[in-house]
């Protein structure tokens, strides 16, 4: 019995940790008066590396980091610990948002200090190492009281924490910890923990507790829970277990009597039983609810192959000034991107998904686990993600410029980019596509390439951006089939939008359109007035044929580049052709764009084809259901599909 209710116990504070791990605010912080720093100073940039060198040490699994870095009187002194029942993960996590959101919050102070429930971290000016230190403290209370008899409540508390404080004072240098319970009155378990910075003496941890234990009276008088929190120590006792009980059997305070230890357990079986059942019946009602699909071979773990660059919701709250309209980039379909400042100086993008979005999570960890994997000078670069409560955050790297669509399809901006740019621009774009079908370690399918999503650099270098529809193929796998269909109309190949198949070839395919775009500066979906339906593969394939190429060129690029950009019209008709083994692979397009002395093949007639004057209606997912796209498109393509440019998105397991 006493195993099976261990067992329990075990069950219960796991899921109290893993609830708490994704979604931890911090406790309180405190900007100390003892000097000041400027920005372009010494000590800055002493502190930004020491602090960049502790959150990137992962050989540290033993919750306890103290550096110091620089020389006096720059020199800074960094002390971080964790929690001792918790795991190095969560314990790296932690201090790295700590760490992100202490400067946000103290930009100039010379010394701060940050505790939250997992973790302290605290960095001064002067040397911290081995010195007792019991201000500035935090004392804080559960609002639930104790029934009765609460003298001998206090009493039993005091017996805890009095033997625990001796077992952890004892403790070697890497860790000073304990944790364990006891009886309490009215058939309680009481639960308590105590903790020192390893770097103390035994005399000095014990002085430590010891003083902050005093102060329960004053802060948690008749309270069933309590904590103190001091730069040196702390401590916290509460009647439910709220560490993990199978990491504190490894420390001292764990090993008391068994006798004691079987009576304690099976005295909590019903309350925790009751908790238990609950827990498992909630989780039976959410899967007959809402059964769980599994978002295209991506898991939880998968998520924590990334924990590294998970950021604390605070820290980009506070990057983006509690994420303003001043710092508003732009909004699409599942979420809006905002400008943002790091603690570093570093600036950010951050696409805040929307909270109302089923797909917007399943986006949020297909996008994670793709985009952290991929590095290319011609794609977005992930620096981070943000995954607390209902929050979905991604960081990307800034791009200054925006996107393409600003630029091309604007009357103004357009000017900006003449056929030297807009050469380079394809060119990039194609590169990018290629390293995603060959040259990265997965095959990736982006599936959503289009105007939009692609970022322009200070240099405007682009960068293919927006990996929420993207499917992952293993290496030797070139295609495949879904009932869901996801993309934007107009730039859809005609296989993957009438019967779900999709391969590398209908990247081609989106590629082709979004180059034609580039040349014309027009939309794909902006032909057409009245009764003369057309769309931008037909208008150029007809030109094509009769060597025109006047009425398909943006008329603000100079017509010395004729034969280049005739070469590149033939290129995207290659990509757009209906059958999709005529369509080049993108090595072959990165070699017809790069080699003038490739002959190219002449390109079949285009998908989609309409002649003026005819209505055509095409049966976009004729297989999965009765939507019909006719192909008057007056509006944009982006508004047949859905409201802002959004794309489409039906997500389904690989």
């Amino acid at each position: 019995m006493a195993m099976v209710s261990s067992r329990l116990v075990f069950l219960f504070s796991i899921c109290i940790l893993i609830s708490q791990a994704f979604a931890q605010p911090p406790l309180r912080h405190f900007c100390l008066d003892n000097g000041n720093y400027t920005s372009n100073s010494t000590y800055k940039a002493n502190l930004n590396q020491l602090l960049s060198s502790l959150s990137s040490n992962t050989e540290i699994d033993y919750g306890f980091y103290n550096f110091s870095f620089g020389k006096s009187p720059d020199q800074v002194y960094s002390l971080g610990l964790c929690r001792g029942d918790v795991n190095p993960d969560i314990c790296h996590s932690c201090i790295n948002n700590a760490k992100n959101l202490l400067t946000l919050l103290c930009p100039n102070q010379k010394e701060a200090i940050i505790w939250y429930d997992y973790c302290m971290l605290r960095y001064s000016f002067r040397n911290i190492f081995g010195i007792v230190e019991d201000s500035p403290a935090l004392e804080a209370a559960n609002v639930n009281n104790v029934s009765a008899n609460y003298d001998q409540f206090s009493r039993d508390l005091k017996t805890l924490l009095d033997s625990q404080i001796g077992q952890a004072a004892a403790g070697g240098s890497l860790r000073k910890f304990a944790a364990g319970n006891a009886t309490a009155p009215n058939f309680q378990t009481l639960y308590s923990l105590v903790q020192c910075t390893p770097d103390l003496s035994v005399q000095v941890c014990s002085d430590c507790l010891n003083g902050a234990m005093k102060l329960i009276p004053e802060c948690c008088d008749g309270k069933q829970g309590g904590r103190v929190v001091r730069p040196s120590c702390n401590l916290r006792f509460e009647v439910f277990p709220f560490y993990n009980t199978t990491a504190s059997n490894n420390t001292p305070a764990a090993k008391g009597k068994e006798s004691n230890k079987s009576r304690t357990v099976i005295i909590v079986v019903p309350i925790i039983s009751f908790v238990v059942l609950i827990i498992i019946s909630f989780c039976i009602y959410l899967r007959v609810r809402k059964p769980r699909e599994k978002p295209q071979s991506e898991s939880v773990d998968e998520i924590g192959s990334v924990e590294s660059l998970q950021l604390g919701f605070d820290t980009v709250k506070v990057a983006t000034d509690n994420f303003s309209d001043a710092n508003k980039l732009g909004q699409g379909g599942f979420g809006v991107v905002y400008k943002g400042k790091l603690f570093d100086g570093q600036v950010i993008a951050v696409k805040r998904l929307s909270k109302n979005s089923r797909q917007g999570d399943l986006e949020f960890k297909n996008e994670v686990l793709l985009v952290a994997k991929l590095q290319h000078r011609n794609l977005v670069r992930l620096l981070g993600f943000c995954l607390e409560g209902i929050e979905r955050l991604l960081i990307y790297e800034f791009v200054p410029n925006g996107s393409l669509d600003h630029f091309i399809f604007d009357p103004i901006k357009r000017e900006q980019l003449d056929w030297a740019r807009r050469y380079k621009i394809i060119g990039g774009i194609a590169r990018g596509l290629l390293y995603l079908h060959e040259d990265s370690r997965l095959r990736i399918i982006h599936r959503d390439l289009k105007a939009s999503n692609v970022l322009l650099d200070s240099e405007m270098n682009p960068k293919i951006s927006d990996f929420g529809m993207a499917r992952l193929f293993e290496v030797d796998q070139s295609e495949a089939n879904t009932s869901r269909i996801v993309g934007t109309y107009g730039y859809m190949s005609p296989e993957y939008a009438m019967y779900g198949h999709f391969s590398v070839k209908s990247d081609v395919f989106s590629f082709g359109v979004l180059m034609l775009e580039i040349i014309s500066g027009r939309k794909n979906s902006s032909f057409g007035n009245g009764e003369n339906i057309e769309n931008l593969s037909s208008y150029a394939w007809k030109n094509w044929k009769h060597g025109i190429v006047s009425n398909l060129a943006d008329p603000t690029l100079e017509a010395g580049s004729t034969t280049e950009i005739m070469r590149c019209i033939h290129i995207g008709l290659l990509c757009v052709q209906e059958n999709v083994v005529d369509r080049p692979t993108m090595a072959s397009v990165v070699l017809m764009l790069n080699s003038y002395s490739i002959t190219l093949p002449i390109p079949s007639q285009p998908a989609f084809f309409m002649n003026s004057g005819t209505k055509s209606t095409i049966c976009l997912q004729c297989k999965h259901d009765s939507r019909v796209t006719k192909s008057n498109q007056s509006k944009s393509s982006s508004d047949q599909a859905s409201l802002n440019e959004a794309s489409i998105t039906k997500l389904s397991p690989r």
